[in-house]
């Protein structure tokens, strides 16, 4: 479990990133952060592993406070994906996907396997392992991101916006198989959106931030289209009309269909034409 307790995040210039949260995110299950840019989700995600640190309150790991730790090995047991993937691109895809446990001092043998097994469960054809990052599709590259998080099985992943910058085609099959993947591994996982849709879609709780760093809402899918807490909350989910919109749109997504990576392929050929 990860807990904030009192969390505050102010800047020298007096700015308010993150107002004083009190938030827990319950072990093997995906916590998404959303809200309005500004709002202190990514500040949040980042104080988790101390790429930013908080001005007050504590966050603590299963129960452990985070600094007590030093910061560079909590970095490295914690997964973190973010937007276009931020591959390596002079190393090859296994070698990205080995980044970790080569820094964790693994024998490369077994740190190269291991990157060929999370290749075939991602959902990339063990043929691109020798390929860069350049010869692979936004699609792909987003899978070998998650890949690479994955590496040295971190029990905690911080996901900042990883689907956003890929098509609306290849964003649905990538979170597929992301719901597909974390069935079967069930990682504690923070994940920041903007998008309402696929905060309903992937959380099994979804913590609204509004501007200022406040924290709105934390409650599952369900309770939060059944009964926002606020005015602010109704008018980010879209009003009435975009809670019936997201309330239709969590049916149809109830039993997701199997990730199709034609869509990648797709991408790819348009590249090489």
């Amino acid at each position: 479990m990860i807990k904030f307790d009192g969390v505050t995040k102010r800047y020298p210039d007096g700015t308010v990133a993150v107002d004083d949260l009190t938030l827990e995110l319950p072990s093997g299950q995906i916590t998404v952060f959303v809200g309005p840019s500004g709002c202190g989700k990514t500040t949040s995600l980042r104080m988790i592993n101390r790429m930013i640190d908080p001005t007050a309150g504590t966050i603590s790991i299963d129960g452990e406070d985070i600094r007590k730790k030093d910061a560079s090995d909590l970095r490295r047991g914690i997964g973190y994906v973010i937007q276009h993937a931020g591959l390596f691109p002079h190393r090859t895809i296994v070698d990205n996907i080995a980044t970790v446990p080569y820094l964790l001092g693994w024998d490369k043998k077994k740190a190269r396997a291991t990157a060929m097994e999370l290749m075939e469960r991602v959902g990339l054809d063990t043929k691109m392992a020798k390929r860069y990052p350049f010869q692979l599709s936004g699609g792909q590259q987003q899978r070998v991101g998650v890949a690479r998080a994955l590496a040295a099985d971190p029990p905690v992943m911080l996901m900042d916006e990883p689907f956003s910058a890929v098509d609306p085609i290849v964003r649905k099959s990538l979170q597929d198989e992301f719901l597909r993947l974390q069935s079967e591994v069930r990682k504690t996982i923070a994940f920041v959106t903007h998008d309402i849709d696929e905060a309903i879609k992937l959380g099994h709780r979804i913590a609204v931030f509004q501007t200022g760093g406040v924290l709105a809402q934390h409650a599952t899918p369900d309770e939060l289209l059944t009964d926002p807490a606020e005015g602010f909350v109704t008018e980010f989910l879209g009003g009435e009309k975009g809670l019936k919109r997201l309330r239709f749109n969590r049916e149809l997504d109830a039993t997701p269909e199997p990730a199709d990576d034609r869509a990648d392929e797709d991408e790819v050929e348009a590249a090489e034409r």
